[in-house]
């Protein structure tokens, strides 16, 4: 990626550094730990004001020190059935489907009008070659969403890259006004080799007041927020670690975005743009070799 051209992270970095102040505001609001006699008041009336589901929260609310704890927070047992159907694919989070397609030509739809290129999100020119011209959908997070991330399929983790970028919103009154917000910002590739699905790229999008993008203990733990102050990406190489459908990936401490992309003629991915989906629901299906349905 070409951070000297115009529209790139470095030209917009007057810019940037007001949201990640903000986002850093936010960040240690979300992170500052709440007297224990108040928590519960305080997450009753934020679920309030933004539909989150209380009977799915698996622990106390007494037991989340801060918001941005109560927002990376498990579900109790039995709150979602993973699909178990052979060949499925299921969403790997909950919210709302923003973009689905096929990136023709290296190209995704950010919204109605504007698109980013897939060589630019997963900065990788080998992985961004492999994954041209397959299904990729973009899911959405919204305040009031679990704020896991889970493997949307078995797999073999090859690694992960930090990218470092902006923290712009990206919800999609922001995302349609806003021109590569996706590649703009701060994000983990987690990169897939799924077997007979080939390779698969889960980027984990940061934004605007997210504290962190933190990794499960399968990738031998990390968070962004340690990664940020460096300012410089990060590729961490597994090859062996193995995830079955439906085990976590990571979480958001806030809203945000994943984008999943499949290789051509292996996977179809359904629903459709503004569809509520909740991880392990599925979303797609694997195809027969040569792209069968």
């Amino acid at each position: 990626m070409d951070f000297s051209k115009p529209g790139s992270i470095a030209a917009e970095r007057p810019r940037a550094r007001v949201g990640a102040a903000y986002s850093a505001l936010v960040g240690w609001g979300a992170g500052k730990p709440l007297p224990s006699r108040l928590r519960g008041l305080a997450y009753r009336a934020f679920a309030r004001a933004v539909g989150a589901n209380l009977d799915e929260v698996e622990g106390e609310l007494g037991g989340y020190l801060s918001l941005g704890d109560f927002f990376a927070r498990r579900l109790r047992h039995g709150a979602r059935e993973v699909d178990t159907a052979p060949g499925a694919i299921i969403s790997p989070c909950d919210g709302v489907l923003a973009a689905r397609g096929t990136a023709a030509s290296g190209a995704l739809v950010q919204a109605k009008g504007r698109t980013y290129q897939l060589a630019e999100l997963v900065a990788d020119g080998e992985l961004a070659s492999r994954l041209t011209g397959g299904p990729y959908a973009t899911i959405y997070l919204s305040p009031r969403d679990y704020h896991r991330v889970h493997a949307p399929v078995d797999a073999r983790i090859e690694g992960y890259d930090y990218l470092p970028g902006a923290l712009w919103p990206v919800n999609p009154r922001v995302a349609a006004r806003r021109d590569g917000l996706l590649v703009r910002n701060e994000r983990v590739v987690i990169r897939l080799n799924a077997g007979a699905l080939g390779r698969v790229a889960l980027v984990m999008v940061g934004a605007a007041g997210v504290g962190n993008i933190r990794l499960a203990p399968v990738f031998g733990a990390g968070d962004s927020a340690d990664w940020r102050a460096a300012g410089e990406p990060r590729r961490v190489e597994l090859g062996d670690a193995m995830v079955a459908r439906g085990d976590e990936l990571g979480a958001f401490r806030l809203g945000s975005t994943v984008v999943l992309v499949f290789e051509p003629r292996t996977a179809q991915l359904d629903g459709e743009v503004g569809d509520r989906v909740r991880f392990g629901q599925r979303i797609g299906r694997r195809l027969d070799p040569g792209g069968a349905a």
